[in-house]
């Protein structure tokens, strides 16, 4: 539980943080930017479960690792020049409209997102109120996942995504939560990342425009692309969600590649750029994620996974019945579709998607990719870190025999390996 107090760019950012600063660190400089940021993000950290030591690796952690990454609409300072609802004082309080489960397992290392529609309808459990204040809010029987953040925090968004997964092997161990701005900024430091739209696309509630073809966004346009619902597919939350994940597989694609993870200078201005967001107040980490061991030994559990093997999911859900024969936007979870997904991450099988790559028609698959070459990390000897028992490097050595698993059509999905492309709204 969370004592106190959205997307795949936290964790990925937060990496970068530890490799661009082990990268460098015979200078001082470096050494101290690295100390300044464990200390001011170890300052704003929360607390998951003060009875849980932390593991001394990643491959300790037994079913592999779980970190939840959300994002929040919060209207604090320089996030309400982000949003019509902010400036027009539509909205009160903070919730996570983005909330999204990394899973990282076992040996063979393989990544699966599994993207919770903040619209779907759940019980929200009775949580610690994040004002420190020691009183719980009142259990609620049917809420929007995205009124957890609202209610009780960061922890109370754990707590209730845990009740949804409701699987005694998978189990939040870290968790991350980062604002509009945090994610202008982080997104700047990274760099440009593709995108492909199919037409074009025009929506005033966000601001975007863009005309068919392919678009290198970063900062307010990369934030309004991951926002953007009413401009695509058919307008809904789960067809933003489905852009997002087109998103996140090209970043993916971009931070395997020599243009980030091999490019000190790129890695150090992450590193400035996250230890600032931190300082801001627009990154919130979890206490277990300010230590820079374990980042590291992340970064080396994930940064080799094939493709194929990275894969983006919605949870299964449909649409709940409106009032009076009207259409609702809220949905309801799929639990026996759900059960299927998460027995097959506890067992660490390989997943097969058989669903459409979009719930909201958004996005469409155009072709594969192909893995970049892997190049052999450098022992850790100047970090003072033990990596990981099975750090990444074999993971494309996995067994070719293993079976895998063929999720229900119900859940919709892409890996890295695919290239999509997001259709407009019609």
């Amino acid at each position: 539980m969370l004592k106190s107090r959205h997307p795949f760019a936290t964790i990925f950012a937060m990496l970068g943080v530890v490799l661009a600063v082990f990268g460098v660190s015979a200078a001082g400089i470096a050494a101290y930017n690295l100390w300044d940021a464990t200390q001011t993000v170890t300052a704003n950290a929360v607390v998951l479960d003060e009875e849980k030591p932390l593991p001394p690796s990643l491959g300790a952690i037994e079913g592999g690792v779980n970190i939840l990454l959300v994002g929040t609409d919060s209207c604090e300072g320089e996030n309400a020049k982000l949003s019509g609802a902010c400036m027009n004082g539509d909205t009160e309080g903070e919730r996570n409209d983005v909330t999204m489960l990394v899973h990282i397992s076992d040996e063979p290392r393989r990544v699966t997102v599994v993207s919770f529609p903040r619209d779907m309808l759940v019980p929200i459990p009775a949580c610690d109120k994040s004002d420190g204040s020691g009183k719980k809010t009142s259990a609620m029987s049917s809420q929007m996942i995205n009124a957890s953040y609202w209610y009780g925090g960061l922890g109370c968004t754990v707590d209730t995504v845990e009740a949804v997964i409701d699987n005694e092997q998978i189990k939040i161990d870290f968790a991350a939560a980062i604002r509009w701005t945090g994610v202008v900024n982080v997104s700047n430091a990274i760099g440009g990342i593709d995108v492909c739209v199919s037409g074009d696309i025009n929506d005033n509630y966000t601001g975007l425009h863009l005309t068919a073809g392919t678009h290198t966004l970063q900062g307010v346009q990369a934030l309004q692309f991951l926002r953007i619902r009413h401009g695509i597919g058919d307008g809904s939350d789960l067809g933003r969600i489905s852009n997002q994940q087109q998103f996140m597989s090209s970043m993916v694609r971009k931070l395997q590649s020599d243009a980030v993870l091999a490019n000190p200078a790129t890695l150090f201005n992450l590193a400035t750029t996250v230890i600032s967001q931190a300082k801001e107040g627009q990154l919130v980490l979890s206490s277990g994620l300010t230590n820079p061991t374990l980042m590291v030994q992340i970064a080396m559990a994930v940064k080799d996974v094939p493709f194929e093997d990275i894969v983006f999911v919605q949870y299964p859900t449909v649409y709940a019945p409106g009032l009076n024969g009207n259409a609702s936007s809220r949905v309801l979870p799929v639990k026996a579709a759900a059960e299927e997904l998460f027995t097959a991450l506890a067992a660490n099988q390989p997943l097969t998607l058989t669903g459409e790559a979009s719930g909201g028609h958004a996005i469409e698959v155009t072709g594969e990719v192909e893995q970049p070459a892997v190049t052999p990390t450098p022992a850790a000897t100047d970090t003072g870190a033990t990596p990981a028992a099975g750090d990444g490097t074999d993971a494309a050595a996995a067994p070719a025999d293993q079976a895998r698993v063929e999720l229900p059509s119900a859940i919709t999905g892409q890996t890295a390996k695919d290239t999509t492309c997001t259709r407009p709204q019609k």
